[in-house]
């Protein structure tokens, strides 16, 4: 067994040039494949079962077009949509999948209100922290089936991920902004596209159209993700069975009156 044989300044630089114990943790997450394929795990205080509402919201996909994941803060709607969202884009789906399957490539938008959030929260949860390339591959998306990134709007965002599908092909995620406005979501077809914060009705519209003809139910997916700041609004209301649209702009009516 060979020992080495360091002069103290040797060994404080030798000590230096090693990796931190974060950034270790870090790669070793990444190179398992990211948080997509240890998360909802079968047991443990983490398991699956606990989070009967999540579940849920997946398991509608298979039948529903357009789901809205109404939440409280810091309950993992953000997290349930980017796995939701990965696991089309790779087909990359867990056994105990029950959801909606996609067969072959497929092309998602993601969408959050401004471009900075979008950075700050989508990309950080689907990628990894923004302007840390090293660290690409600690968010959703497995490291080894990452293909490629394009710049985004602003420093250190992205515009696009290209992602290995089970198919083999490539399926596209790209990034939005509502702050971008209607005419940014108009003009090309998607698979699906995840809304996370709640949107102005006519970029709803506007996912709604692009969707339309994909997908094999009459469109393809179109899921929400956000607490109702906005109180309830029209888009809300027309996710609630008990509170028709009408009341709604009536009283929007007579708050501005």
């Amino acid at each position: 067994m060979a020992a080495l044989n360091l002069k103290t300044d040797e060994l404080s630089t030798f000590m230096n040039s090693l990796p931190s114990a974060e950034a270790c943790r870090a790669e070793l997450e990444r190179r398992q494949g990211g948080r997509f394929r240890t998360i909802f795990p079968d047991t443990g205080p983490f398991r699956r079962e606990l989070y009967t509402q999540h579940m849920e919201f997946l398991r509608l996909g298979a039948t529903t077009r357009e789901r809205l994941f109404l939440k409280a803060n810091r309950v993992g709607g953000t997290v349930l949509g980017a796995f939701e969202t990965v696991a089309h884009a790779t087909g990359l789906y867990p056994t105990w999948w029950e959801g909606r399957r996609f067969k072959t490539a497929n092309n998602w938008w993601v969408a959050g209100d401004t471009a900075e959030t979008t950075r700050n929260i989508l990309q950080l949860e689907l990628l990894g922290p923004p302007g840390q390339p090293h660290l690409q591959g600690t968010g959703m998306i497995p490291v080894d089936v990452l293909y490629h990134t394009t710049p985004g709007r602003i420093t250190n965002a992205v515009g696009t991920i290209y992602v290995r599908h089970t198919s083999g092909d490539l399926s596209t995620i790209e990034f939005k902004a509502y702050d971008q406005g209607r005419r940014s979501f108009q003009g090309t077809q998607k698979h699906g596209i995840w809304v996370d914060e709640e949107c102005p009705d006519e970029v709803y519209e506007e996912c709604l159209l692009r969707t339309m003809e994909t997908g094999e139910f009459g469109g393809g997916i179109v899921m929400l993700t956000f607490t109702p700041l906005l109180g309830l609004t029209v888009l809300v209301a027309s996710f609630l069975e008990d509170k028709a649209l009408e009341d709604v702009a009536k009283e929007r009516l007579a708050d501005q009156a």
